[in-house]
């Protein structure tokens, strides 16, 4: 491509140079094939959607976007980029999941002062209730673009959109805190892209399949716009698709040829539990050179079960890409090296705990299995990306072995979070104390480097301090979630609060739906006690057992930990058993 300075000029020149290339393919149920887009029919609809909106707003007004997963997203998010408007990517409106939602679109129309919200009439339709009952719905103009009658290109005016234009703003998910909105410019997206290219090995006969939501920065930059960049054709299917047969998934990358798709660990961890031996006859995953995982932990148990699962039809362990990312970042920061197998190390749990890396082999005397804890290494920093290990309240870069806080530099790195420069200030414009060295990002993240590579250990404000040790809720979690085997996989949550002077821990489990009638609740509170103090040596305060369904959640499938501890402290749990605390 001779011009990549900007989405628009990147798919302008796309349309004109490959104009009848199927560039997405949308398969219905996860299966059926249904209107592919080529890429000048996306060119089309985009300046269709465009010359409407020009007529109604401002560039550099904000858009909010809610549309199911599918075709109609593409052609309104390029829409709201020709037209010079800074687009918004919301969570589709699902009629189960309109009471969640709600909250979250309020804050976002509120923070970013929408002017136009966009969707097709599938979408609009189910939010007729909300546009009726809240008035925050009703004070803007509302767009069905499946019905916009395609106008000519001449309708739509050209801007001069450069680099250094807002593309989007990417909400974050809120897991710790108020969701607030990353300016995304032209040029961190084209940078993240050109990077992503390079470490993943994209080439003109590469292949891409998606289910991760759009509204998400891994759905959007990997899933979406990464194939418009490497000029390949994708095929999309719903999340919930894959949510209620994961093999689907599986099957669209074997009849496809699908070299590049991927999703968080869990998703991996779901093909294995959800799929049976007989589906998987059929598979030939010969093809799948990237199987890219990040967005959540991830597990070695994960991978090596997966890769041992499905070897028989094709699939190579080496095939994983572990990444290290985040919204502040436009997305990737780190991945692993091409053609190299996934790093794992054993380290020390006890020392983890006070911020110390000691790996098994550095141990002295006899190791105990309990103290062993496998971490997956996410990689090394892409193209002119920077990692630093800092601590968290000097400022200075730690030792070897040390645990600190991930800081990054890269021209990836946004501009900061719209309308709040306070914020933007503490997180985006950090400075090494000794060095002077920076800005830098302060993900929040903690971590350590080992030769080059990142292992990444938790979320800092997700912490556990017990008597001075450092307990990591993801590390909690996965051993509550082995205890017992009616617990819900992925939907449990730990958190500390303070009771009589003292820090606490509590579990927040849900529990199988189908398990719900007839299970032993005492036996499963006492199952995970004795897990948790056995591995982590943590008296647990209180376990509260809920409903599959009911743990809060973001728009994207994180366990929302502060609010999950908001719920506990305010008795608003819905609890399927008394509890006997310690």
């Amino acid at each position: 491509m001779s011009d990549r300075a900007t989405l628009v000029s990147l798919l302008r020149e796309r349309a004109s140079r490959q104009p009848e290339e199927i560039a997405y393919t949308f398969l219905a149920n996860g299966e059926k094939p249904e209107d592919p887009l080529t890429y000048q029919q996306l060119d089309g609809q985009a300046r269709a959607i465009a010359s409407h909106l020009q007529s109604c707003i401002y560039p550099g007004e904000r858009v909010l976007l809610i549309y199911p997963q599918g075709l109609d997203f593409l052609a309104a998010f390029f829409g709201c980029l020709y037209a010079g408007a800074i687009a918004i990517p919301a969570p589709a409106p699902e009629a189960s999941r309109l009471k969640r939602i709600r909250p979250l679109l309020e804050s976002i129309i509120c923070d970013a002062q929408c002017s136009v919200i966009l969707g097709n009439s599938k979408s609009l339709w189910q939010l007729e209730s909300l546009i009726k009952e809240f008035e925050i719905f009703n004070q803007i103009n509302w767009i069905a673009t499946d019905i916009l009658a395609e106008q000519s290109e001449q309708e739509s005016q050209e801007l001069n959109i450069n680099c250094d234009s807002i593309a989007y703003l990417q909400y974050t998910s809120g897991s710790t805190s108020a969701p607030k909105g990353v300016a995304i410019t032209h040029h961190n997206l084209i940078d993240n892209l050109a990077c992503i290219t390079k470490a993943h090995g994209y080439t003109s006969e590469s292949i891409c399949a998606s289910w991760i939501p759009h509204f998400h920065d891994y759905g959007l930059v990997n899933g979406l716009l990464q194939p418009l960049y490497a000029g390949i054709p994708c095929f999309i299917m719903s999340p919930v698709t894959f949510i209620k047969r994961p093999i689907r998934w599986l099957s669209a990358i074997s009849q496809y040829h699908v070299t590049h798709s991927g999703g968080p660990c869990f998703a991996y961890e779901y093909c294995v539990q959800r799929t049976t031996p007989e589906q998987r006859q059929g598979l030939n995953l010969s093809k799948w050179r990237v199987a890219h995982t990040g967005a959540e932990p991830i597990r070695q148990q994960t991978l090596e079960q997966f890769a041992r699962t499905f070897e028989p039809v094709g699939f190579n362990l080496r095939a994983f890409y572990p990444s290290y990312g985040l919204a502040e970042a436009t997305l990737m920061v780190t991945t692993k090296k091409e053609n190299n197998a996934p790093t794992f190390c054993t380290v020390s749990r006890r020392q983890l705990s006070q911020g110390r890396v000691v790996l098994l082999n550095q141990l002295e005397g006899e190791t105990d299995s309990a103290d062993l804890l496998s971490l997956t290494g996410c990689g090394y920093p892409t193209g002119d990306t920077k990692v630093a290990i800092v601590h968290p309240q000097t400022f200075r870069r730690c030792s070897v072995n040390e645990v600190g806080e991930i800081w990054v530099s890269s021209p990836s790195v946004a501009q900061g979070y719209w309308n709040r420069p306070d914020v933007t200030e503490q997180i985006f414009q950090a400075y090494l104390a000794e060095t002077g060295e920076g800005p830098f990002l302060r993900t929040g993240d903690l971590g350590f480097l080992t030769n080059g590579e990142l292992f990444v250990t938790g979320r800092l404000k997700d912490v556990i301090i017990i008597l001075g040790s450092n307990h990591y809720p993801e590390d909690i979690e996965m051993t509550v979630k082995q205890s017992h085997p009616t617990l819900f996989v992925g939907g449990n949550a730990a958190f500390s609060v303070e009771i009589e002077g003292q820090e606490r821990v509590i579990v927040v489990q849900e529990v199988n739906r189908i398990d719900q009638e007839k299970m032993n609740k005492k036996e499963i509170v006492d199952k995970i006690r004795q897990a948790v103090s056995a591995r982590h040596e943590i008296q647990l305060y209180d376990v509260v057992l809920i409903p599959q369904g009911s743990i809060p959640k973001t728009s994207s499938g994180k366990i929302m930990r502060q609010a999950c501890k908001v719920s506990f402290l305010e008795g608003k749990l819905d609890a399927l058993s008394l509890n006997i605390k310690n």
